[in-house]
């Protein structure tokens, strides 16, 4: 008997970094920089909270799209923090940024629709495009030193573009879009009936000053998508709670794919994420920030190019120059030098890897040395 399944099932396939972080577990003595996961526990306040509202039985179903609580408090720290104005109305409290996205794609997508990916991108966006029928249309970046081209923008939009992804601080680069970029990518877009989703999750890891989004520009805010999440900031990963913001109308229509696909974020959860806005991440950001500045030395005193983060915590490193792709590079250096780092190909873009910092300085150091020690060999 032969099984049928959704035909789009096909055209994705597992996450290339969990593929490549297992062979790091697999392979003894490695030290893998592959997980852009904080090696920081959750703060005692975030915990206290939680636990707080088990004590409490807290345990029932809440709202499908959050506690008033918690979307007022989204509310006030976006305005006050972020300057974004979106009413508790116009907010979904979701299992992850990975459900936000998911949801707005779900909600805008057509089969046959567009979806521009400025690469390298975070492989989901392309992997949520397919499985909803849409087709994603990429737009490489490397050669414009990781920033969008408004004029190359211009190029791949057409009548069947239904949206175009942001992300700022970016994964894997690190980089975040210029005034001038963001002023360019709204006159394109501007007249357009095309939305933009910005995935802003790195926002509060941020090195510069003067950060701006695309979600600040008032006049497209009927077709802004705003994806956030509790993961990268404050160490609460498994937690599994982000949230989506949209203006009203289309906040109410995307509710429905969320109120389906989940009900609702588990309920105790959210008072821990309330305790979670009024946590200072300072200390947090001056510690990668830290390690950003010492992976940067080592890597330039290797002599590999790269363009230095100013957001998130990675490291995008070119190594075209050793004629070698970067999943056979990173396989390499993985079983000769014993260090473990995620090929670019896996974000769309060849000849690079992309290195995580957010491990401990120990960790860092090891890894470092030994990839220095394989980098020497080549």
């Amino acid at each position: 008997m032969e099984l049928v399944f959704n035909r789009e099932l096909s055209a994705v396939q597992p996450s290339g970094i969990r593929y490549f972080a297992g062979l790091v577990r697999q392979t003894p003595g490695a030290c893998g920089l592959t997980i852009g996961e904080p090696d920081l526990d959750t703060p005692e306040e975030v915990k206290a909270a939680a636990k707080a509202a088990l004590d409490d039985n807290d345990t029932h179903y809440p709202p499908n799209n959050g506690y008033p609580a918690l979307l007022e408090a989204i509310s006030r720290f976006e305005a006050a923090r972020n300057g974004l104005r979106y009413a508790p109305e116009e907010i979904i409290v979701t299992a992850g940024a990975t459900e936000a996205l998911f949801v707005a794609l779900s909600g805008i997508l057509n089969p046959g629709d567009e979806v521009i990916i400025p690469t390298p991108a975070f492989g989901l966006y392309e992997s949520i495009v397919r499985l909803r029928g849409g087709v994603p249309v990429f737009l490489p970046t490397e050669d414009n030193g990781f920033q969008i081209d408004p004029a190359a923008l211009e190029r791949v939009v057409t009548a069947r573009t239904k949206a175009v992804v942001l992300t700022s601080p970016n994964n894997p680069t690190g980089c975040v879009y210029t005034p001038e970029t963001l002023e360019g990518i709204h006159g394109v877009l501007k007249d357009k009936p095309v939305f933009v989703l910005c995935d802003e999750v790195y926002r509060q890891l941020v090195y510069v000053e003067g950060y701006r989004s695309f979600s600040a520009f008032e006049d497209m805010r009927d077709r802004i998508l705003v994806a956030q999440s509790f993961s990268k900031p404050y160490a609460m990963t498994g937690w599994r709670v982000g949230y989506l913001m949209a203006d009203r109308p289309v906040k109410e229509k995307l509710q429905c794919v969320h109120q389906y696909a989940v009900v609702s974020v588990p309920s105790f959860v959210q008072r821990g994420c309330i305790a979670a806005l009024a946590h200072d991440v300072t200390p947090e950001r001056a510690l990668f920030r830290r390690r950003r500045d010492y992976v940067c030395r080592r890597l330039r005193e290797m002599g590999l190019p790269f363009r230095e983060p100013e957001g998130a915590f990675y490291v995008f490193a070119d190594v075209r120059k050793y004629g070698m792709d970067s999943l056979t590079f990173c396989t390499r250096m993985l079983k000769e030098g014993l260090v473990g780092t995620v090929p670019g190909v896996y974000f769309g873009t060849e000849g690079f890897l992309r290195l995580s910092y957010c491990y401990s300085d120990e960790v860092l150091a090891t890894a470092l040395d030994r990839m220095e020690a394989f980098v020497r060999t080549l």
